[in-house]
């Protein structure tokens, strides 16, 4: 193998590995960036050695392996090693050496969990929690983290650099939290999951509509997740929304790149297999027999659209419902918005207008271009094409997505023909 096929194929190991030897590595050291550091001093051997030596049978194993070492060379060097003992609640006498092979090594799945509630710990700020949880469990460069979300690459690695400082400086513990929190931390670590699925689902600015790379670190990061809080239906309900979500990909746009509405996308091109995955999420969640929270009720809603074989085949009036069910437990303008959507499908344009035009004046939407782009469609549908043409002007020069302006503003020159 040359080299440059041996960093690759590294590179794709790493992106594997590295959260659960960050994770295990944290543990012991208590400190996430320094396991980090020593996560990528093994990574550095690796590239050093590997392209001669070729790459081990179970190269997962040799990272982590190389990791440890460099943890306990650390740990034997420390000048505050009994203060690490003590903070470690360790009971070893001077003369005793421990076992620090056994030390390091602990369930991968408990370690993963708690590096998860540690980068998503509401201490940092949302921003920070993404660009941490992408660089340790999601294995992105600071410059592919800078590139999914469009912001410099000093500015990603400023955010990643104070988001270490913040948890050392604040002293947040790397474990599971106490059972009163849990709810809480589970809700932070789902909700930087979704945003990252979010902005890449729709892009919010840039060239591209969509951002599959950041979609598929998102679906990567819940799939763990899933397995490893298994009694948590939140969890496979935003599993299930992703899986579903992704499966649309290859019909979401055509060609040349621009968008394409779920009510026009070809749905011969939806991944099946994505779908069955989603669906057989929500069943999962089903079981454990708790009630619906917002991940699961909008899953719930992706799945009346993966179930039906034509558009027409939708049931709106269930999607409504679920909408419904939707504001009562997280009410927001944008549930609004979309429950207008589903309204005006099911029971007629008109209807979903009168909602939209309850939420026209909210502040929060004053600058968010779907409220004029959707209240478009409506008159559109109405026949006042007039209207419909303004409000897409309107849309247009808010977003800042470049293939979503262009979108706009064809939309908006139909109307003008008309």
């Amino acid at each position: 193998m040359n080299k440059s096929a041996a960093h690759r194929t590294i590179d794709g190991i790493w992106r594997i590995e590295s959260p659960r030897i960050i994770a295990g590595l944290a543990r012991r050291v208590r400190d996430v960036g320094l396991a980090e550091d020593l996560a990528q001093d093994a990574l550095i051997i690796a590239l050093e050695r590997w392209p001669e030596s070729g790459i081990p049978d179970n190269p997962g194993a040799w990272l982590m392996t190389t990791a440890k070492r460099r943890a306990i060379d650390h740990l034997r060097r420390s000048k505050v090693r009994d203060q690490k003992y003590a903070e470690l609640g360790w009971e070893i006498e001077r003369q005793y050496e421990p076992d620090w092979d056994e030390a390091i090594d602990d369930p991968v799945g408990d370690d993963l969990l708690r590096l998860m509630f540690t980068t998503c710990h509401p201490v940092l700020s949302a921003e920070a929690r993404v660009a941490l949880t992408l660089r340790l469990l999601g294995g992105l460069t600071t410059k592919e983290i800078a590139s999914a979300f469009l912001v410099p690459e000093p500015t990603v690695a400023q955010r990643i650099v104070r988001a270490k400082r913040t948890l050392a400086a604040a002293h947040v513990p790397f474990e599971m939290p106490p059972r009163a929190e849990l709810p809480a931390r589970l809700s932070s670590v789902l909700e930087v999951i979704y945003l990252m699925f979010n902005e890449g689902y729709a892009a919010s600015s840039g060239g591209s509509w969509i951002r599959p790379m950041l979609c598929g670190e998102a679906l990567r990061l819940g799939r763990i997740l899933a397995e490893i809080a298994p009694a948590e239906p939140e969890v496979h309900g935003l599993v299930a929304l992703m899986e579903i979500q992704s499966s649309r990909f290859k019909a979401r746009i055509d060609k040349k790149g621009e968008p394409i509405l779920l009510m026009d996308q070809n749905r011969a091109l939806w991944d099946h297999l994505l779908i069955r995955r989603g669906l057989s999420a929500i069943e999962r969640a089903e079981r454990l027999g708790r009630a619906f929270g917002p991940y699961l009720i909008q899953a719930s809603i992706a799945a009346c659209h993966a179930r039906a074989r034509t558009a027409s085949e939708t049931d709106w009036v269930r999607i409504s419902a679920l909408y419904d069910a939707l504001s009562q437990i997280a009410p927001s303008p944008v549930v609004e918005l979309n429950r207008a959507v589903a309204l005006s499908m099911a029971f007629g344009p008109e209807v979903g207008l009168e909602v939209i035009d309850a939420i026209g004046q909210e502040p929060s939407l004053k600058n968010y271009h779907l409220l004029p782009s959707v209240r478009g469609d409506l008159l559109m549908k109405l026949g006042r094409t007039q209207e419909a043409g303004i409000e897409f002007k309107h849309a247009a020069a808010l977003t800042c997505n470049e293939k979503e302006r262009e979108f706009l503003l064809r939309r908006a020159a139909d109307c003008a023909i008309d």
